[in-house]
């Protein structure tokens, strides 16, 4: 009995610390917080959390309203779900509201967060957003990577058209994301540094094996959950295999994309003079002019962003183009009409007829609007006391923009849940009601590239085959599924074949 009493002594010091600390507090709330459900002691609302978050959060914001107040742990929380609330957020607040919120994996994976999505306002993403404007995402520069697109669209192509060989005339079931997901990958990888990670012409097979293994564990960290430790500190006690890993990781990485830099830096003194032929060449020449703006870590920050936020973003949702349209014959036939009236059998697409394929633009903007590859966009973080909605949300608050539930508001849009590309033939499109890019000056910056891309590649698959869905009932692709599809090539495909 004398033994335990320590014990018990530090147990009720423990409770009493933690019996003042929650009183403390409830003296310190801030008045005129946004509705809240209730909450339990420490965890908050942690215990209402489900996944998908944003469906689990759509449907507390249908019962206490647009603008709602949450704790998820040690922190506070604010969740937009209307368009008005989302166009304060990205107006006059929007620089208040211009700060990121850190987690474990974005501190250890984006080099102490300091990346361009990750990094806090100031000097430093300024000349981060300088960069990407100028250098990476200029019209002239994505224009001089077009013969990249267009080959590996090509590539996409001449597979499925190898794997229908074997039924001639008929159609054939193939698999659509793992090429949707090689496509996109070479593309952005061959724009940064020259080199094909999927497919044929992998010049090193255990580098481009390594590639792809860290690329799906840090989606599988940046995007794949929720991390209790980043909201309760004494969790991480419990994670702690989560932390080693994602540290791991992060030494893997940042040795893979300096060997990538040191490899350009040689290549370039072997030759006797550097090619700009990549974006790493390119941001290496511009090293040496300026090392104080393109330093290694910034030119590593760079090319990871653009092959983490690019490739399985572009992939989900060209996946979800092909099964909507799949599911919907209608819209499908009315978008190989519009191409054969525009473009015809004889050429394959090009980017710049895409400005005369209205229909094609709505079907990839209604994608958008109904799956839109980041539902909650990038989470902002206030970094001074404002006002949301007529609400108080005080500093350091995490503010989630539910584009997926402002997507589908009845009050928005006709028949919201439906898929209809008609709905933009009228620019029905109002700024703040269609957000798959976020607005304001964190929106992103690789939307131009984005929609070339995935238009293009689009375009291509409706125009060089025909499509249909495996079953009459259409698709219904469930998380975790990959898409599947019947498909056989039409008369354009053996021009291609040919050349």
């Amino acid at each position: 009995m004398e033994a335990s009493s320590p014990y018990t002594f530090l147990s009720l010091i423990f409770f009493l610390l933690l019996t003042l600390k929650l009183f403390s507090s409830w003296l310190k709330q801030p008045k005129n917080l946004p509705p809240s459900p209730p909450s339990i002691p420490i965890l908050g609302h942690l215990h209402l959390i489900k996944l998908p978050l944003h469906r689990t959060l759509h449907s507390l914001s249908q019962s206490y309203g647009p603008v709602i107040s949450l704790r998820f742990g040690s922190r506070r929380v604010v969740v937009i779900s209307s368009a008005e609330a989302a166009k304060e957020c990205c107006t006059e607040n929007d620089l208040v509201l211009a700060n990121r919120p850190t987690s474990f994996a974005t501190k250890h994976l984006g080099y102490d967060s300091t990346v361009l999505t990750l990094a806090s306002y100031g000097d430093h993403w300024r000349n981060l957003r300088r960069i990407c404007t100028l250098e990476i995402f200029s019209s002239t520069r994505l224009n001089s990577f077009l013969p990249i697109r267009r080959d590996e669209i090509k590539r996409l192509l001449l597979t499925l058209n190898k794997r229908t060989s074997s039924s001639p005339g008929d159609f054939t079931k193939v698999e659509l994301r793992s090429m949707f997901l090689e496509m996109i990958v070479n593309i952005v990888v061959r724009m940064m540094t020259g080199k094909r990670y999927y497919g044929e012409d992998v010049t090193n097979v255990e580098e481009a094996r390594s590639f792809r293994e860290m690329i799906s564990e840090i989606l599988q960290y940046t995007f794949g959950g929720v991390y209790p430790g980043d909201f309760l500190s004494i969790l991480r006690l419990v994670f702690r295999d989560y932390e080693k890993n994602v540290s791991r990781l992060s030494k893997r990485l940042n040795e893979f994309l300096q060997n990538l830099i040191e490899e350009h830096r040689a290549s370039s003194k072997k030759g006797g003079g550097r090619s700009t032929d990549t974006m790493v060449d390119h941001l290496l020449s511009l090293q040496e002019t300026q090392p104080e703006y393109y330093t290694d870590e910034i030119i590593k920050g760079l090319t990871m962003v653009m092959v983490v936020g690019g490739t399985d973003t572009s992939t989900t949702t060209m996946e979800w183009a092909m099964s909507f349209l799949l599911s919907n014959p209608n819209s499908l036939k009315r978008a190989a009409e519009e191409l054969d009236s525009v473009i015809g059998q004889e050429c394959l697409i090009d980017e710049t007829d895409i400005a005369k394929l209205p229909y094609l633009q709505n079907i990839v903007s209604e994608t958008l609007r109904l799956k839109p590859p980041a539902p909650f966009l990038v989470p902002h973080m206030s970094s001074e006391d404002c006002t949301i909605g007529g609400y108080n949300v005080p500093r350091q608050t995490t503010v989630f923009i539910n584009a997926w539930s402002i997507h589908r508001d009845p009050n928005l849009w006709d028949d919201a849940t439906s898929f209809k590309p008609e709905r933009f033939e009228n620019g029905d499109d109002g700024q703040f009601k269609f957000l798959p890019f976020g607005r304001g000056r964190r929106a992103c910056p690789g939307e131009d590239m984005a929609q070339r891309v995935i238009n293009l590649a689009l375009g291509s698959l409706i125009q060089c085959f025909e499509w249909k869905s495996i079953s009459e009932e259409g698709i219904n692709m469930p998380k975790g599924v990959q898409l599947e599809a019947m498909c056989k090539p039409r008369k354009i495909m053996a021009r291609i074949a040919e050349h």
